[in-house]
């Protein structure tokens, strides 16, 4: 796909998704987001379906097209940005250094929890094979954006046994005693994760920082734990 002939796939692709509009569906889908976003009301193995050639063509290129990535996460209805998501998924191969700071930018458009929570994984992805970006996602802790602060709690939660303890302990403790619900909850997903794996440093964790930790967070650390 070079040139002229990128627009006219582009199109095709976005009129034949969104022709597929399920004006019944949209509705509750919307209210599921609080309304925030417009929604063709396409669920997602249709959504995957209706994608899965065009998206197959963008990986034969064996680089990641930020322009389609871009006008994905431009478009008004919500299913865009989460063909998006899926393109940047199959695309893990190919990821580069500096991409992260293009997954930064789509951090903090269109934010809310839905899209969020797929970017942790590709954030995740990206700094298993760049650790150099560890001293990134921890100052992105700090921030006064609670979506890159959720981020960063979460982007080890596959990790398993491979978790950076050290990483996760500083990016918690640089979050607690907050009164943000998405924040909390993040800090109780990444410990009940990771308590999987490792039940005893998520207790010890627990009772270390538990005077300045959120009743939520805690509740939700260590609903895996026997």
């Amino acid at each position: 796909m070079q040139g002229t002939d990128n627009v006219e796939k582009y199109k095709e692709f976005f009129d034949n998704i969104t022709s597929k509009r399920n004006e019944e569906k949209s509705i509750p889908m919307a209210k599921y987001m609080q309304n925030k976003f417009e929604f063709l009301g396409i669920q997602s193995k249709d959504r995957r379906d209706l994608s899965k050639d065009f998206l197959k063509e963008l990986k034969s290129k064996k680089e990641i097209d930020w322009r389609f990535v871009e006008l994905c996460w431009e478009n008004e209805y919500r299913e865009f940005q989460y063909i998006a998501n899926d393109y940047l998924k199959m695309m893990e191969k190919f990821y580069k250094f500096d991409d992260i700071y293009r997954i930064k930018e789509l951090i903090l458009k269109k934010s809310w929890w839905d899209t969020i929570d797929f970017l942790d994984t590709i954030v995740g992805e990206m700094a298993s094979m760049y650790p150099e970006h560890n001293e990134l996602i921890l100052k992105w802790s700090l921030d006064e954006n609670i979506w890159l602060r959720r981020i960063s709690i979460d982007h080890q939660l596959l990790r398993k046994g491979k978790t950076d303890t050290e990483l996760l302990e500083k990016i918690i403790i640089n979050n607690l005693g907050q009164s943000e619900f998405f924040i909390n909850k993040a800090i109780g997903w990444a410990l009940r994760q990771y308590s999987k794996t490792n039940e005893k440093w998520v207790l010890d964790f627990i009772e270390k920082y538990k005077d300045n930790m959120n009743p939520l967070s805690i509740r939700e650390g260590s609903k895996y734990i026997k």
